[in-house]
């Protein structure tokens, strides 16, 4: 699930507390402190809380809410969080973590290793539902030797260990009571991040005011309001009007608008992610690899990203962008060939027998449903596209365009569905067990496509035990080799992200990690406050 921002997962990147940035020097005064941040979304958060949380709306509340024992920086370098140092050993199967002793949480209580541990608990819970257990399924021990100081022996070595430790930590006192699942708090949610929680109105917004304790230092901004439009065109009215501080430009509205953006500055980066056609491979439709190629070369890619992208993108060849150091350049992408893509059918027994323009097979047609999510105008375009690429081969599409919650927790986590487009935005470690190992298909868990092939999850397994980025790279490569082949997805392409600020936040700044990541030091100056 895409997020603006940042694969959550993990696997995201969401606005995160950070050193003060050299480009924010004036910040510290006290009159810096005022004013609020909207921010638009097309999709609402399912749970505030980060052990249930797998989609990018829930993640970027959830990070101004939570905290993690680690984080990364603005030059992706794994820092401090929660966790004030630590100590690795054994060749990676111990971490020692110290802990803040000046944390407390939004209602009072204090932050302790009881906390972590707990955190810990849930996520190897079976009855949790969470798609994020196997990070912490390979923890021997957990230890508490004092209030802030735990020790945490793993199995084996585990490469991704310490940075799987920037999970959310949630409050023992708050969900020691209840069923975890439905526990009310996933509503209200307690935290220790730089924003507390004030109010949820469902498909309207989200409102969060700054933590005046939180222990890296108050953010400057009075409150974040998560605003709800599940449509970008109407999003896009809002900026005109001033009425929202920021969002995501589609490449159209990037290229076609520039006299609109006089009070925003825009900017322009690379995506840590891509989106992709995916398969349900418990349909017999796509049980064989072959006819998943054969729907890739009937795919013409380049009218896709030059209708969509118009320029603002590449085509993606597997699960790592250009960007990654596990990006395999020897995997070369499908070329847009129908005559190619009808003999694979044809060999396969698809055909159109009774000559009514369609493939068909033991009187069955080649005929299936592909779903989206609303609002998204870039997917919509797509799934248009293919279907009409489709078309040309034989092959009947059916498109339905959902509603963000309904389609992620009714289709997608139920494998109610038969292609879907969505789009990953990916942890910079390439480990992507969740996503592709046998083991991560129940409900809730990414592997939703049901993809299963022993020698894909021996790499990953043996990309984690593996700490030397040399070896791991030849792991990944490999895997990347190994999906463009099997064609689970079929990867479509990797954006540009395009996102807007009004201009009267100062601090706004693009680094390798992303934007966001020092919007605790973000400020409006007195004269150009606007709801304060």
């Amino acid at each position: 699930m895409q997020v603006r921002i940042q694969y959550l997962l993990v696997f995201l990147i969401f606005f995160v507390g950070c050193k003060k940035s050299e480009s924010v020097k004036s910040i510290g005064k006290e009159g810096n402190y005022g004013d609020y941040y909207v921010d638009s979304s097309i999709g609402d958060a399912s749970y505030l809380n980060p052990i249930l949380a797998s989609d990018s709306s829930s993640g970027e509340i959830n990070g101004l809410i939570f905290n993690g024992l680690v984080k990364y920086d603005k030059d992706i370098k794994i820092v401090g969080d929660l966790a004030e140092s630590w100590n690795v050993s054994d060749n990676g199967k111990v971490i020692i973590f110290k802990l803040r002793k000046n944390v407390k949480w939004h209602d009072g209580k204090p932050f302790t290793a009881e906390d972590v541990e707990f955190t810990y608990k849930r996520l190897i819970d079976p009855k949790v539902k969470t798609p994020y257990s196997s990070d912490f399924e390979i923890v021997k021990e957990f230890q508490i030797i004092n209030p802030y100081k735990i020790n945490i022996t793993y199995k084996e070595p585990f490469s991704p260990g310490l940075i799987s430790w920037g999970m959310g930590i949630i409050p023992k006192h708050i969900f020691k009571d209840g069923d975890f699942n439905t526990h009310p708090a996933n509503r209200k949610p307690i935290g220790t991040g730089p924003y507390k929680f004030s109010e949820w109105k469902t498909d309207e917004k989200i409102v969060l005011e700054a933590n005046p304790d939180y222990f890296e230092g108050r953010p400057y901004l009075l409150k974040y309001i998560y605003r709800i439009i599940p449509d970008q065109s109407v999003q896009f009215l809002e900026l005109r009007n001033e009425t929202i501080d920021a969002m995501t430009l589609t490449p159209d509205q990037y290229n076609a608008y520039k006299n609109y953006f006089k009070n925003y500055n825009k900017f322009k980066y690379p995506s840590f992610g891509f989106t992709y056609l995916g398969y349900n491979l418990l349909n017999p439709l796509f049980k064989e690899k072959e006819i998943r190629k054969a729907i890739a070369y009937s795919i013409n890619k380049k009218e896709i990203i030059n209708g969509i992208l118009l320029g603002y993108g590449v085509p993606a060849t597997g699960p790592f962008p250009p960007t990654s150091w596990a990006y395999n350049p020897e995997v070369k992408d499908y070329e847009y060939n129908i005559e190619k893509a009808k003999k694979i059918f044809k060999k396969y027994g698809w055909s159109d027998y009774n000559k009514d323009g369609w493939l068909d097979k033991d009187g069955r047609k080649f005929e299936f449903t592909l779903i989206t999510n609303q609002g998204n105008k870039s997917r919509a375009i797509a799934c248009e596209l293919i279907q009409e690429h489709l078309k040309k081969v034989g092959i009947k599409i059916n498109i339905r365009i959902l509603e963000w919650s309904t389609f992620i927790h009714q289709y997608v986590d139920k494998k109610n569905f038969d292609a879907v487009i969505l789009g990953w935005n990916l942890s910079r470690d390439p480990d992507q067990y969740s996503l592709w190992h046998s083991s991560q298909k129940k409900e809730g868990q990414y592997n939703f496509v049901s993809y299963n092939n022993k020698e894909i999850d021996g790499l990953l397994e043996q990309g984690r035990r593996i700490f030397d980025e040399k070896k791991r790279q030849k792991i990944y490569q490999r895997m990347h080799e190994i999906l463009a082949d099997e064609q689970p997805y079929t990867f479509l392409y990797i954006p540009d992200a395009l996102p807007v600020v009004h201009k009267r936040f100062v601090g706004p700044e693009v680094a390798p990690v992303g934007m966001g990541w020092n919007f605790r030091e973000w400020y409006v100056p007195y004269e150009q406050r606007k709801y304060e």
